[in-house]
């Protein structure tokens, strides 16, 4: 999931990038609401959370510039205010929920799954393909019954491509959901996380879900399409 926090108080910014980070999300930051307007002109966002208190515009002037954009990413609004009247406005002018400070972080996460689950293509709660299951919230992944232990960019790629099963994700498109804007992608990053990825869920049960599909990208494949091989080498 890649998230866009909004946020210009530096010790809160950092508490949400670091525990969205841990959480396998990728993360950039904006302190006041024209960044912001920026980075999300600038990129797709699964999410954003933001800060109502901003400097100068606040977050109801972003939230209203960018509906009025007709940029649809959730949006979590974030206050110290615990005004009825605020939550209303926040709410018609577009925001998908409300937290107000301060908050538990588990609840951060748990509002942030479920309004990207409720927005545009269908996120069910847990995901499967075929005996390969994976719960986000509990950050858990089981393979005919077995879990697995995946690193925090292992898990969000798995995720990434057990949201399009039977989907060519291309190398670039695995980066812009994985990582932030100031990473400096590395030309085999992705091969090597995939690689990493076969090691743990296909070569120990006899599959091969994860295919190369030459000069586009990677594909898992869903049960009952093909032999399981690799379409080419990576």
């Amino acid at each position: 999931m890649r998230v866009l926090v909004v946020e210009d108080e530096p010790r809160m910014a950092d508490v949400l990038r670091r525990g969205l980070t841990e959480d396998g999300c990728a993360v950039d930051v904006a302190g006041t609401a024209e960044d912001g307007a920026w980075y999300a002109a600038e990129n797709v966002y699964d999410a954003i959370v933001l800060d109502v208190g901003l400097p100068g515009k606040d977050g109801f002037d972003l939230l209203a510039g960018l509906r009025a954009r007709g940029q649809w990413a959730p949006v979590i609004m974030l206050t110290a205010r615990d005004g009825v009247p605020d939550r209303v406005r926040g709410l018609d002018l577009g925001a998908d929920d409300y937290l107000t400070k301060p908050f538990a972080f588990a609840e951060l996460l748990a509002r942030l799954r479920a309004t990207v689950r409720r927005s545009g293509e269908a996120r069910p709660a847990v995901l499967t393909c075929g005996d390969l299951v994976l719960d986000p919230a509990r950050r858990q992944v089981r393979r005919a019954g077995a879990a697995i232990d995946l690193t925090a960019k292992e898990f969000a790629i798995l995720e990434c491509f057990m949201h399009r099963p039977g989907q060519v994700l291309s190398r670039s498109q695995l980066i812009e959901h994985v990582w932030d804007f100031s990473f400096a992608a590395d030309s085999n990053v992705i091969d090597v996380y995939v690689a990493s990825l076969r090691r743990k869920i296909d070569r120990p049960f006899g599959r091969s879900s994860l295919e190369t599909v030459r000069g586009a990208g990677y594909r898992l494949r869903e049960p009952g399409h093909g032999d399981g091989q690799d379409v080419a080498p990576a």
